[in-house]
């Protein structure tokens, strides 16, 4: 059995990813509620809400990476699982607000008060319950990703067609959550949230919560991951990635393995949409797009495939470009985004992580390694 502390030893980027998040989610959250807002030191909580999507996003682009880097699936759809996760958590949101909404109605949300729904849909029961929506949260995208793969594999589809089936599934839930008619608010989706858990949305201290929240589900889902890829299965995952079809003769069950990790993989995103609505307020069905997907793609490649760190790498880096970019220079950014994706191509083919693995930083790490064995071999 492998034990995590024996799986990090062996992996720099994860241990500095860990520290670097350990530190972040005690001090990013202390300086927001106990330094003044006139101090230099002081973290706003708009940056801080900030770094929390940003987290959400890290998360995604690992549940990524764990298809793509590792099983070599390109999905151009883990956004369908990421906003599925989301609307699940909108959902209890949106229950939370009783009659203080628009219309004051203490059972439905404004927007079917609005379309004259005679009645709460019953696809909406139990969503009044934490407990209920979180279980929905693993459930709807894990649940999907299941029965998608469970076609898509045993059909034997892979490459490029693959890829657009993954993409016209998220499309398709596009165009669905779109009408009205389907109760998830149509194009305007959910918002105006008031509280969770009984705790304001409004308030810095339910705002840190939801940061430290989100740094414990993105250090959750690395772990796991790296736990998944350095067990068994993730041997064999890497072998299914290289040469499917000797795994397949060797007499592996191929398309067992790759429906189990898509479906965990759909899990973590979904769980990364949970905590991504209530930190930004709002889910609508443009979360769907395929653009959307197609972005999680390029926030791996830029950070490094099959190495997990390299994903969240990627996401903070180009989720904090764009935010800049679209600023400084909103008719241009999209173009920015595009030359950077090129550059790390061309010059950085294993993406910013692979640049760990080639510094000075990383020769001390094995080096260290090296010592260890040495030692523990001794003491045998």
């Amino acid at each position: 059995m492998i034990s995590y502390p024996k799986i990090l030893q062996t992996d720099l980027g994860g241990s500095l990813l860990l520290g670097i998040l350990m530190i972040a989610g005690l001090l990013v959250p202390l300086l927001n509620l106990t330094v003044n807002d006139t101090h230099l030191l002081h973290v706003s909580t708009y940056t801080m809400a900030l770094l929390g999507k940003y987290l959400c996003y890290a998360l995604l682009a690992i549940a990524v990476d764990l298809v793509w880097g590792y099983l070599g699936i390109l999905s151009l759809g883990h956004g369908a699982f990421f906003t599925l996760g989301g609307y699940a958590m909108g959902m209890y949101l949106m229950r939370q607000i009783g009659t203080r909404g628009v219309y004051g109605h203490p059972l439905l949300p404004d927007f079917m008060v609005f379309l004259n729904w005679p009645e709460l849909p019953w696809f909406w029961n139990g969503f009044n319950w934490f407990w209920f929506a979180m279980l929905m949260v693993i459930v709807v995208p894990g649940l999907l990703a299941y029965v998608f793969g469970w076609f898509a594999f045993r059909s034997r589809v892979t490459g490029v067609y693959l890829s657009i089936m993954t993409q016209a599934l998220t499309y398709a839930l596009m165009l669905a959550f779109f009408r009205n008619e389907m109760g998830f608010g149509g194009n305007n989706g959910l918002t105006d949230f008031k509280d969770i858990l009984g705790f304001s949305l409004q308030s810095d201290e339910t705002r840190a919560g939801l940061f430290v929240a989100s740094v414990i589900a993105l250090a959750g889902g690395y772990v796991s991951s790296r736990w998944v890829m350095n067990s068994r299965l993730g041997k064999l995952c890497t072998a299914i990635r290289d040469e499917e079809d000797r795994a397949r003769f060797i007499g592996y069950r191929v398309e067992d393995a790759k429906l189990w990790v898509f479906t965990f993989s759909a899990v973590l995103a979904g769980i990364a949409g949970a905590l991504y609505v209530p930190q930004v307020g709002i889910i609508n069905p443009t979360e769907f797009a395929p653009l959307a997907s197609i972005e999680i793609v390029i926030w791996v490649a830029v950070g490094g495939r099959a190495t997990l760190y390299g994903a969240v790498i990627g996401a903070m880096i180009i989720n904090y470009a764009k935010s800049y970019l679209t600023a400084a220079l909103p008719d241009v950014w999209l173009f920015g985004l595009g030359a950077l994706f090129i550059l790390v191509t061309l010059f950085l083919p294993h993406g910013v992580a692979g640049l760990f693995r080639q510094g000075s930083f990383a020769f001390w790490w094995k080096k260290k390694e090296t010592l260890t064995v040495v030692a523990e071999r001794a003491n045998l």
